[in-house]
């Protein structure tokens, strides 16, 4: 028995973890009967990492089976602080257990105990049985079972990056074994499980004392040996409490369990009754993973993704003074690259694909060689890729610019279905049905063990892979862009945007540390006189940023009334706060501390930290995240530089020109959402408002007042227009707007109905938007971009609203996406066109950042708007303003 394996999985708490995981995405993993599937997605995606890493004999998936359990009777309130499970996870607790069973895994419950006391209990069982264990859990509680035998894995984020405790780990991390573990959780307790343990004892104590003394009952016993201080009289005060605590901590290895470890063993898979529970769930991803019979697909234990194997030739010099330069000439490439910001990516090898031949090798260094680099700089020779922005940064890296790269396949599938994209070659090879290549995780691994394969084989098999999936699914690609008449959108936009936003991210903008740096001072200083402020109010010091102290100090002492309890406390969250703003002054303290604390660490820090040698930073934008089109940006996020708050506009004074005496220019469409509403809805008054120039918001409010001229509008009335305004290309309710508005919901609502009749073609067109997607089963931009709404036809009222609201917004919000797109393709050119040094530096949505020369900038000024202006012919005008300065603040 000594080499069999048993695995246990905590179902509960990964099951939780696995819920968080995507929780930003929930509504985009439903099923067609309108079931939420994002934790049943995520928790099958860590079994099939965990079961290929163990490659267990035995598996068991315990539950609990209630909450009320054997320490409820110890401590009434055990728990009694958790939030109750959202009910969006609750219903996919019983199709996680059916996915188990179809995978021949086994699940179990028991009442008046939990799924701790069950895993506790088999690894007793295991361990006398001589197995070797592993446990896999999202709770830390259970690495108190860790021993030489057992390893206990713990989510960290998400349920697929696991850190693996063992003893020696235990101690690394703690300071105490697995068993002392159990003593160091009663002196500080658990908020999450509800019990107090000793007042002011935190994790750091409660190990050093565990440490000195072994046991809670040992330091009891020689308590008075202790010098009299403030801890002690807690020690002595709080005994009960720890003592209650260490029970309730300790997982009960014995539990009366109906099982054993002979009834778990890890049973065949149910491939028909699998094939139906991955349809029932539209999980299209797990579904290519099963041949036509619905068996899993036969997989080499070395070659995970069983990856079609590809001819290749390892390339050496003397092939490469082989290639030639010729007209109308087709070559395919691949750049490997280990790690998300390609900027800084350890280079992994490339494929090269030409005269039908495929060539691979680990040396990038070959790409510099004449015949080679010629290739890929010649205007002449058409390029296919993977990603056309990561392979022409990457080239840029080794010194050789990239030209006519013409079809990217990551583009093309985004474009395809931009619900269910992924940036992985070996999944959107499975969408359809190819199996040249390999996910790249099977190959290079996840988190920490990442790593570049040492074996040649390997590699120069999932390297030549890629050239083939390129090529294999080119043309069926490109035939779905045309059936969707998207080719136009792809080939016009897309791919030229890609060029332009590869050029953008290497030039970077230049960010001058020493003005981060004097905003980090100055925060500092801010910062320690609020905190004093902030004590002053208390009456006494406290964690601030400790949302438990922080309750304590609001609703106990001060005796605030709480609005809401979280599962540690009372929630003391911005939402909270702002609804107790007039309350006590210390509310408005606490919410300008965090504000700047935020900005501090967030904005200040985290630019400092990613300025590159060449004093700029180098954002990557993510062109195939969203489903409305628009780009998101990261390594660092410039898109989301705070500019509502004083101390958040100081951040932009650190993004300065290139040139001492340059400037730098911003130019942002006005209230471009607004304009494609008036445009797509046809609505004449909204057109008629936009072609004389009114302003919209105070148009608006003339209408919905009943006001004769938008000279008595007052500044209340256009705040509340403009919220309806952009509330209505949301969808939002009149409970909606209500809360935006502190208003009551009858006025709210009173406010939209004055709206729709004053602009009735909005209201058609909004009408008109949710029955088209109920007929084509998407939305559609201007440009053909298109969001499939799968939910449009949901029983769920919810979730049919949500769809609904989707399928009006989507073409507002992606038309003016392909707006600015086609404005940053013809403003590049144009700079081409004039060899003009200026530089696109910065897109942040409907705004452009440029560097420009002292010189050129009469030229830009007048060049830029123009441009931004005549991106697309509306029926009404495009208008943007501009402004400029010596440092991006000024320029606004």
């Amino acid at each position: 028995m000594a080499d069999k394996k048993l695995l246990l999985i905590d179902g509960n708490s990964v099951a939780f973890r696995a819920f968080y995981a995507l929780y930003r995405q929930l509504e985009n993993f439903r099923n067609p009967e309108g079931l939420h599937t994002n934790a049943i997605y995520t928790f099958k995606n860590m079994l099939d990492v965990v079961l290929n890493d163990v490659e267990p004999d035995y598996v068991l998936v315990a539950f609990d089976a209630g909450k009320t359990t054997f320490r409820n009777k110890m401590y009434a309130d055990y728990k009694g602080g958790r939030q109750k499970t959202p009910s969006e996870l609750s219903e996919q607790l019983p199709y996680i257990q059916e996915l188990l069973h179809d995978l021949g895994l086994s699940t179990y419950e028991l009442d008046n105990y939990e799924a701790d006391d069950i895993i506790g209990t088999f690894v007793t069982k295991g361990e006398k049985a001589g197995f070797k264990i592993t446990v896999v859990t999202g709770d830390k509680d259970l690495t108190q079972l860790a021993s030489p035998q057992t390893t206990v894995m713990v989510t960290k984020s998400g349920v697929l990056n696991l850190e693996s405790y063992t003893p020696e780990h235990m101690k690394e991390v703690n300071g105490v074994t697995p068993t002392e573990f159990i003593d160091m959780k009663a002196l500080m307790g658990d908020n999450s499980d509800n019990y107090p343990g000793v007042t002011k004892i935190g994790p750091k104590k409660a190990s050093q004392l565990i440490q000195e003394y072994g046991t809670v009952e040992n330091l009891y016993d020689h308590i008075d040996d202790m010098k009299p201080s403030k801890m002690k009289e807690n020690l002595i005060n709080d005994k009960d409490k720890a003592l209650l605590g260490k029970k309730l901590a300790t997982i009960d290895r014995h539990a009366p369990l109906t099982i054993g470890i002979d009834d778990v063993k890890r049973g065949e898979v149910d491939y028909q009754k699998l094939r139906r529970f991955y349809e029932r769930m539209n999980f299209r991803k797990f579904l290519s993973e099963l041949n036509p019979d619905g068996e899993s697909q036969p997989q080499d234990q070395s070659e995970k993704a069983n990856a079609k194997a590809v001819a290749f030739t390892e390339l050496k010099e003397n092939d490469i003074n082989n290639f030639a330069v010729t007209d109308g000439q087709t070559i395919t490439f691949y750049l490997g690259m280990l790690g998300a910001n390609y900027h800084l990516a350890k280079f992994v090898g490339f494929a090269l694909k030409i005269d039908q031949k495929i060539f691979v090798s680990r040396n990038v260094e070959l790409l510099k060689e004449n015949k080679l680099k010629n290739l890929l700089e010649s205007d002449k020779v058409s390029k296919n890729v993977f990603d056309l922005k990561r392979t022409t940064v990457g080239l840029n890296r080794l010194g050789i610019q990239a030209r006519n790269i013409d079809y990217d396949m990551l583009l093309a599938s985004y474009l395809i279905n931009n619900e269910n994209n992924s940036d992985d070659m070996g999944e959107i090879c499975r969408m359809y049905g190819d199996n040249s290549v390999k996910s790249d995780y099977d190959v290079y691994g996840k988190g920490k063990s990442v790593h570049i394969p040492k074996d040649d084989q390997v590699l120069f098999n999932h390297l030549a892979g890629k050239i083939a999936a390129i090529e294999n699914l080119k043309e069926t690609l490109l035939a779905k862009l045309k059936e969707h008449e998207q080719d136009d959108l792809y080939a016009n936009i897309e791919i030229p945007v890609a060029r332009v936003l590869s050029v953008m991210e290497i030039n970077g903008i230049k960010v001058q540390a020493n003005t981060l740096t004097e905003l980090q001072d100055e925060f500092a200083v801010d910062l320690k006189k609020m905190e004093q402020q902030i004590y002053d109010e208390a009456g006494e010091e406290f964690n601030i940023n400790s949302p438990k102290q922080l309750g304590h100090i609001l609703f106990e002492k001060m005796g605030l009334k709480p609005i809401k309890k979280t599962k540690t406390g009372y929630s003391t969250s911005v939402d909270v706060l702002n609804q107790l703003k007039d309350e006590n002054p210390i509310i408005e303290q606490i919410l300008t501390y965090r504000q700047i604390a935020k900005i501090q660490s967030t904005y200040v820090n985290g630019l400092l930290d990613v300025i590159q040698k060449d004093g700029r930073v180098h954002t990557r934008y993510l062109q195939t995240l969203t489903a409305t089109g628009r780009l998101s940006s990261v390594d660092p996020n410039l898109q989301n530089i705070p500019t509502r708050t004083e101390e958040g506009k100081q951040i932009r004074k650190a993004f300065v020109p290139s040139e001492p005496d340059g400037y730098i220019f911003s130019c942002d469409y006005s209230q471009i959402e607004l304009r494609v509403l008036a445009q797509v809805s046809g609505d004449e008054q909204m057109q008629e408002a936009f072609r004389t120039g009114y302003d919209i918001h105070a148009h608006t409010a003339m209408r919905i007042f009943h006001l004769k001229s938008t000279d008595d509008v007052t500044p209340l009335m256009r705040r509340r227009a403009k919220a309806v305004n952009f509330g209505i290309v949301y969808g939002i309710s009149d409970y909606g707007l209500s809360k935006n508005l502190n208003i009551s919901r009858k006025k709210a609502k009173e406010f939209i109905d004055n709206y729709f009749e004053q602009y009735p073609q909005v209201k058609e067109y909004m009408n008109k938007a949710v029955q088209v997607a109920r007929e084509k089963g998407y939305a559609e931009t201007i440009m053909h971009r298109r969001r499939y709404l799968p939910d449009i036809h949901a029983k769920n009222y919810n979730v049919r609203s949500f769809a609904e609201r989707t399928a009006i917004n989507s073409p507002i919000q992606g038309s003016a996406a392909d707006i600015i797109k086609i404005a940053m393709i013809n403003m590049q050119k144009k700079l081409d066109e004039l060899h003009l040094k200026t530089k696109m530096v910065v897109q942040v949505h409907d705004e452009l950042i440029f560097d420009v020369p002292k010189d050129e900038l009469e030229t830009i000024k007048k060049i830029v708007p123009e441009v931004m202006q005549s991106a697309v012919r509306l029926d009404i005008p495009l208008v943007a303003d501009s402004g400029y300065g010596h440092n991006w603040f000024d320029a606004k």
